[in-house]
């Protein structure tokens, strides 16, 4: 018998817009994956988008249950939306702040002690722009450790985000940055270097 996590790779990968008619208002994913989707929805929309900011360990829980791979002292808030916990992985002491998006149609991880701040918009597919179908192309998102993405701020599909980076409030890249640098405006381009101090916050 195949276990949940094999069920949900198989219905992982979007299905071909030729066949389903996406540009009408087809399907992009399996009824299966929709419907457990929807599931999760309700879920968290009952038990989870309402509870009180210290309630982490339930939240994270809930994504646990729905194939979210989640490490020790994740702080994820209750109004932030991912499109599909199995999709979603967090090392330890990871925050997600307060109405981040996770539009993770595509992998999206988020390492160790990483910050992704308020309202920020992380997004993980795409489609093929000369298709006349307009396939859906999934392009995983990397934020490494100690990354930093600001309120309000949008990766974009593909992008890996180097150790310790930071993108400014507001800022946009669709490219990848490098690590220990500090990005803003749109498209975010690089300001100056990032540096931990002996007392361990950031000398920017």
């Amino acid at each position: 018998m195949s276990r949940p996590s094999e069920i949900r790779a198989i219905h992982a990968q979007p299905l071909d817009a030729r066949d389903t008619g996406l540009v009408q208002g087809g399907p992009s994913f399996s009824l299966y994956n929709r419907l457990e989707r929807m599931l999760f929805r309700c879920v968290w929309a009952l038990a989870a988008a309402w509870t009180p900011p210290p309630l982490h360990r339930w939240r994270c829980f809930l994504l646990r249950l729905f194939g979210a791979r989640i490490g020790r002292g994740a702080r994820f808030y209750g109004s932030a939306i991912v499109w599909h916990p199995a999709n979603l992985t967090l090392g330890d002491h990871v925050t997600v702040g307060p109405r981040v998006r996770l539009y993770n149609q595509g992998a999206v991880s988020i390492r160790s002690r990483a910050v992704v701040s308020q309202g920020a918009h992380i997004c993980a597919s795409t489609h093929r722009a000369n298709d006349p179908d307009f396939q859906l192309v999934l392009r995983p998102i990397e934020i490494g450790e100690h990354a930093w993405v600001a309120a309000d701020a949008f990766v974009g599909p593909g992008v890996r985000i180097g150790t310790g980076a930071v993108l400014g409030a507001r800022a946009v890249t669709f490219d990848d940055l490098d690590a220990w640098t500090i990005y803003r405006g749109n498209p975010a381009e690089a300001v100056k270097r990032r540096a931990f101090g002996r007392s361990g916050c950031a000398r920017c």
